[in-house]
């Protein structure tokens, strides 16, 4: 009897055992245990494709642009890399694209345009060269410079100087000019080169912002004693700074950036800043309308917007930060008194530019 009693006890005692691991060990399951240690992991790698599908990939197509310098090379290489684009250049001045446009029944030469004065810019957006597009980040460019329907944006101004030859005019007993008044003076008759303004933009908006200056009916006056000290008109905007080099002028009217400063240093010039007023330009940028890149062109545009780019640019294009399109952007410092800069009705560099190139041309008569 006594021995069925311990018997029964020890049975007891093995259930409760048995009963109190069970409880203990009920609440950990695999799954559970799948829950709090698999699941982060799969997070952490859900979140890789959503980054990955935030970054533009035009599988190596070809972006063709048009632009007045390949210095601009180092930017465009950057960008192809972070889209996957390929890009190709063509060097032309602002005055020839439109020119080569219209000789091909508007069939654009290329998907991008990518600097020159913006007269032309304006020009091609009413003849319905230009396809409209509003980047990121444009609202915090000046208004002055981007156009209101989108159809283009600036990436910079040109500012219009002075490339002299002291020691030259010197041999000649003339003083240097320091400004646009001076530069009429018959004394210095066949002293002075510039391009032509019909295809250099750069001289285009000297002679705009001499008008917005002056007044028209004065401007046109001075304008003509001006043309009477140049022999010829340069067929390219580089003509003035060449040849000024060369000897053959004293006077070039050139665009003043980094670029003539360092030519004036090495070659024993001297850059000057017109003391009575300078005229500038915004340098467009825009898309073609019918290319087969637009889509890269647009992207394009977004990333020279870019505060780390609009730096590498004013770099590139040598600009002092008065130059500069976006505030805060800091460029070289060139001197560049911005008090200085002439107050021009930039709303008619596209509207009057016809008007004008036309009243040139019978004032030059053809030189």
């Amino acid at each position: 009897m006594k021995k069925k009693s311990i018997l029964v006890l020890m049975l007891i005692f093995t259930l409760v055992l048995v009963s109190s691991c069970a409880k203990t060990e009920a609440p950990v399951e695999k799954e559970e245990i799948e829950d709090v240690v698999e699941d982060p992991v799969e997070d952490e790698v859900a979140d890789e494709p959503e980054e990955e599908s935030d970054k533009l990939d035009f599988g190596g197509r070809t972006m063709n642009v048009v632009t007045t310098s390949e210095k601009y090379i180092e930017l465009f290489d950057a960008f192809g890399e972070e889209v996957n684009a390929k890009v190709e250049f063509l060097s032309m001045s602002s005055g020839e694209v439109i020119a080569r446009i219209e000789a091909e029944g508007g069939t654009p030469m290329a998907d991008l345009w990518f600097g020159g004065g913006v007269d032309a810019f304006m020009a091609a957006k009413e003849k319905g060269f230009l396809e409209s597009y509003k980047p990121l980040e444009i609202d915090k460019v000046d208004s002055r410079f981007v156009d209101k329907d989108n159809f283009w944006a600036s990436k910079g101004l040109t500012v219009v100087g002075f490339l002299v030859n002291e020691a030259q005019l010197a041999e000649k007993g003339l003083e240097v000019p320091t400004t646009w008044a001076e530069l009429a003076d018959e004394k210095y008759a066949d002293e002075i080169i510039m391009a032509n303004p019909a295809i250099s933009g750069t001289t285009y908006g000297a002679v705009k912002g001499i008008l917005d200056m002056m007044g028209e009916e004065e401007g046109w006056d001075y304008l003509e004693k001006l043309d009477a000290n140049i022999p010829f008109y340069g067929k390219r905007g580089k003509d003035p700074e060449e040849l000024t080099v060369a000897g053959e002028f004293s006077i070039g009217i050139i665009p003043a950036d980094k670029g003539s400063f360092d030519v004036a240093e090495k070659e024993n010039l001297r850059v000057i800043y017109p003391e009575d007023g300078i005229p500038w330009v915004p340098e467009g940028v825009a898309i073609f309308k019918g290319g087969e890149g637009s889509d890269i062109a647009a992207a394009f545009i977004d990333y020279m917007l870019r505060d780390e780019n609009q730096k590498i640019l004013s770099q590139l294009d040598g600009k002092d930060s008065a130059q500069m399109i976006k505030e805060g952007i800091e460029g070289y410092d060139l001197g560049l008194p911005k008090e200085k800069l002439i107050e021009q009705d930039i709303s008619t560099f596209g509207s009057m530019r016809e008007e004008i190139l036309s009243r040139w041309e019978e004032l030059t008569k053809g030189k």
